[in-house]
């Protein structure tokens, strides 16, 4: 048992729970988010355990995985044995881009502007599977639904086997028409693959209710865990046709057995036709620990209300930004923000001396693709921040 007092549930615009945090204002969750109190307590639990019992303390990380699958499953609409526990996303990537069962020639659809973590998989199952890829332009979707969604189609019509997406794009923080993406793919016999790093935490996704067929996320971003873990889904009725490229020993039906009983050890036990069958050997237990402490703080919240918070102080910072010069890429269409807010700087400044300059007024924030991201979560209040992020951003154009 603790010795450590539990800590107080999480509040929407609260930062207690990060007491070890300096920045003032701490924008840039969707680069890496900061452990909570709970999370550090969670994994300094964990580890004390098996400093103390050795081998006994995989019966407690049997049971926190298990939770795990099932909070995971609470906060994307899906069933747990459908999940499986990964090392993060590209871990689930690579497991679907080697596993899929391509055909010489087949083609698949990436997007131009993505974050290269959703496309360089993609590149070397083409190489090794001669495949063909082909590239959509994300500027169409920047321009409406309806362009992105029409060249999309165009590209299914030539017959393409998966379409892989982001559900958020990384650099504007535009939210992917998915619903609408996975409907066009099972018109035209193609299957649907989202990375949902950039969503996950902060942005409502029921992936069995949008038709997803395949998604992987990691824990360090908005889902606010740790580094070294993540999870797949795999829509169930996709997974008798996959080619596990990526098992090991765990992915056997019964892969414990021998350990538990004699005479069963054995080599012939049939691989596992449900998404854990990517569990491969051995993970990291304190990473996973610290995904399901935080996990249970967003189900407490609810990512609906977290992504309304979000927005309305992106909705204040706005304005402050458009006053200084800077050129915001957030969309229009309410219905495709997702959690942050991305601005090109004023011109005679770049991205990197504004960031520069606004860390050392104590306001974190990053820096991709020649853009200044601004993504608050659910500890940030404006009402306590903006102040200082307007002083910050006052100085830095000066």
């Amino acid at each position: 048992m603790s010795d450590v007092a539990p800590a107080p549930a999480p509040r929407l615009g609260d930062r207690s729970l990060f007491p070890d945090l300096t920045p003032g204002a701490y924008l840039n969750h969707a680069g890496i988010s900061p452990p909570s109190r709970p999370v550090q307590q969670a994994v300094t639990e964990l580890l004390r355990l098996y400093a103390s019992r050795g081998g006994e303390g995989v019966v407690a990380t049997l049971h926190m995985r298990s939770r795990l699958r099932e909070r995971i499953a609470r906060l994307i609409g899906v069933g747990a044995a459908d999940v499986a526990l990964t090392s993060g996303a590209t871990h689930g990537i690579q497991a679907v881009a080697l596993s899929f069962p391509w055909r010489r020639g087949d083609r698949l659809v990436l997007f131009d502007g993505e974050f290269p973590a959703n496309v360089t998989p993609w590149q070397r199952a083409a190489a090794l599977f001669d495949l063909v890829p082909r590239f959509v332009a994300l500027a169409r979707f920047e321009s409406s639904d309806a362009e992105g969604l029409a060249a999309l189609e165009a590209e299914l019509r030539g017959g393409a086997r998966l379409v892989a997406v982001s559900a958020v794009q990384f650099s504007s923080g535009l939210a992917m028409p998915l619903a609408e993406m996975a409907a066009l793919c099972a018109r035209h016999g193609a299957e649907l693959f989202v990375d949902a790093i950039q969503a996950l935490g902060a942005v409502p996704l029921d992936a069995a209710a949008l038709g997803v067929d395949y998604l992987a996320c990691g824990a360090h971003k908005w889902l606010m865990g740790a580094e070294g873990a993540g999870f797949l889904y795999v829509r169930p009725d996709r997974v008798a046709a996959l080619r596990p490229a990526l098992a090991g020993w765990l992915s056997h039906e019964e892969a414990i057995a021998f350990l538990l009983e004699p005479g069963q050890l054995r080599y012939d036990r049939p691989i596992r036709r449900e998404a854990s069958l990517f569990e491969a050997g051995s993970a990291s237990a304190l990473s996973q620990a610290a995904l399901d402490a935080s996990l249970g703080l967003l189900l407490d919240l609810g990512p609906g209300a977290i992504h309304a918070h979000v927005n309305r102080y992106l909705d204040r910072l706005e304005p402050l930004l458009a006053a200084r010069g800077f050129t915001t890429r957030r969309p229009r269409d309410r219905a495709r923000r997702a959690a942050f807010l991305s601005a090109a700087p004023p011109p005679e400044r770049t991205a990197r001396q504004i960031r520069e300059a606004l860390q050392c007024a104590g306001v974190a924030v990053s820096t991709p693709d020649g853009l200044v991201r601004f993504a608050p979560h659910w500890p940030n209040d404006a009402d306590r921040e903006l102040p200082g992020v307007e002083a910050a951003l006052e100085a830095a154009c000066r």
